[in-house]
């Protein structure tokens, strides 16, 4: 947990490192950082939003590059271990459902990840696996430029509920 005064003072690198809990995108994190010092929460969120709605696809992606397939929280060990604890908990959903509904998550993320070449986003914080689910029987048929659309509101949503969290 970070304060206000704190976040406000740290080091550029330990800032950017900060934000990068948050959100992956290193545009995002260096302007972010560079915005400081902020007032409130309200304007820290004010300024992510601001900024993320700056960037391109290439910041998309790469932001989206740091989240497990919804899941597949096993691989945070492997690559994304700072981020370990948080997308667990994002994802508790998944963990508590049935292995039908896994493993049909499964199947359906990697055919969206070979449709689109990103993964499948989604804000999962209170949903079920099930409801997870749904939403990806849904996205999946959708345009790349849509679904780009789509991932990248949920990801702002992400890294909103993490700068609350975190703050």
């Amino acid at each position: 947990m970070m304060t206000l005064d704190t976040l406000n003072t740290l080091p550029e690198q330990e800032a950017d490192a900060w934000f990068g809990q948050c959100c992956a995108a290193t545009k995002w994190r260096k302007q972010m950082t560079q915005q400081r010092p902020f007032t409130s929460l309200e304007s820290i969120k004010k300024a992510a939003v601001s900024i993320w709605n700056t960037l391109e696809e290439t910041d998309f992606l790469e932001a989206f590059e740091a989240h497990p397939m919804i899941g597949d929280v096993a691989s945070l060990k492997a690559k994304f271990a700072h981020t370990q604890a948080m997308a667990s908990h994002e994802q508790k959903g998944a963990s508590e459902a049935d292995d039908s509904v896994l493993q049909r998550l499964s199947e359906l993320n990697h055919a969206y990840l070979n449709k689109n070449g990103f993964i499948f986003i989604i804000c999962a914080t209170g949903l079920s696996a099930q409801i997870m689910l749904e939403a990806l029987e849904e996205r999946i048929h959708h345009s790349r430029e849509e679904e780009l659309r789509i991932a990248a509101q949920q990801q702002i949503q992400i890294t909103l509920l993490r700068l609350e969290k975190n703050l």
